[in-house]
């Protein structure tokens, strides 16, 4: 795995310090967009809207707009330089029962690694969290913002979990709650029974992706069927068109330069130079003829 985060857990005085890894990871379906023509990837470009150009990674920025549309531009260092007190430290704020934090406001999962030298210091946290039956909430900054956390144990790593700020969840507002919907007792009891028949132990392991099981079947099948695209092919095939247009180009030009420079048309050209300066003489002494001065008699 690959730290992400390096810090303390912080709590009075003490100072843990930790290294932070993800706990989970996303298995994507591998599907990306193309030309379903010719299986090109289809890749997108940053384009400003102003004036239709591609943005190269370097001039992008960030800022804040304003209700009237403008925008105020913050460069980078100015964002670096704004004071984040928990942006190496996990600050413990205090204390809680496990079971009054509302799953909803859990965002993603680390396991958290102790230095050597603080390896007692994090045994202690730990077992301390388990006998008191406590989860610890914290302050920490990851990735340039601060974010609310739960430092709780999983086995015996401690487990950082962010959470929502309490203005990020929203409240629902559906018509069904300000209705006065009558249900009898005996059917909420019948209900519950079947629930509880239903009842048993949550087994990870027992559940799988079967849309992504599915998919690969169908991909697979595809391969032994040869329903397949060569968008590197096409591209060289392309290339070798591009080539042959510009060989073709070229020998036309030079078919025309040596055209261009046989005796014949060399001769032809001479002749018609030629006339052309005496067509040219023979104008220029008619021109000198009528400006001349008449004789008086």
């Amino acid at each position: 795995m690959r730290t992400v985060w390096k810090g303390t857990i912080g709590f009075g005085s003490s100072a843990i310090p930790v290294k932070a890894y993800s706990a989970t990871e996303d298995h994507s379906t591998g599907l990306h967009q193309l030309h379903s023509v010719d299986g090109g990837r289809i890749r997108l470009k940053r384009i400003c809207e102003v004036d239709g150009a591609e943005i190269p990674q370097h001039e992008v920025g960030r800022g804040y707009e304003l209700p009237g549309g403008d925008v105020v531009v913050l460069a980078e260092d100015e964002l670096a330089e704004l004071p984040l007190p928990t942006a190496h430290s996990i600050e413990i704020c205090g204390f809680v029962p496990p079971g009054q934090l509302d799953p909803l406001y859990f965002l993603k999962s680390y396991y958290l690694e102790p230095e050597v030298p603080a390896t007692k210091p994090y045994v202690l946290l730990s077992e301390a969290l388990q006998q008191a039956e406590r989860v610890a909430i914290v302050r920490v900054a990851l990735r340039q913002r601060e974010t609310l956390g739960a430092l709780r144990v999983r086995g015996q790593v401690l487990m950082l979990d962010t959470l929502h700020w309490p203005d990020e969840v929203r409240t629902p507002d559906f018509p069904f709650l300000h209705d006065d919907i009558d249900i009898r007792t005996a059917q909420v009891r019948a209900a519950a029974n079947i629930i509880e028949n239903l009842s048993g132990n949550f087994e990870p392991a027992q559940y799988t992706d079967r849309y992504a099981a599915a998919l690969q079947e169908l991909i697979a099948a595809k391969v032994e069927d040869r329903e397949v695209l060569s968008p590197t092919a096409a591209a060289q095939d392309a290339g070798v068109e591009q080539l042959l247009e510009a060989l073709q180009e070229t020998a036309q030009e030079r078919t025309d330069e040596d055209q261009a420079s046989s005796p014949a048309v060399k001769r032809a050209k001479a002749a018609a130079e030629k006339a052309a300066q005496s067509r040219a003489g023979a104008r220029k002494a008619a021109s000198k003829a009528r400006n001349a001065p008449k004789s008086r008699r």
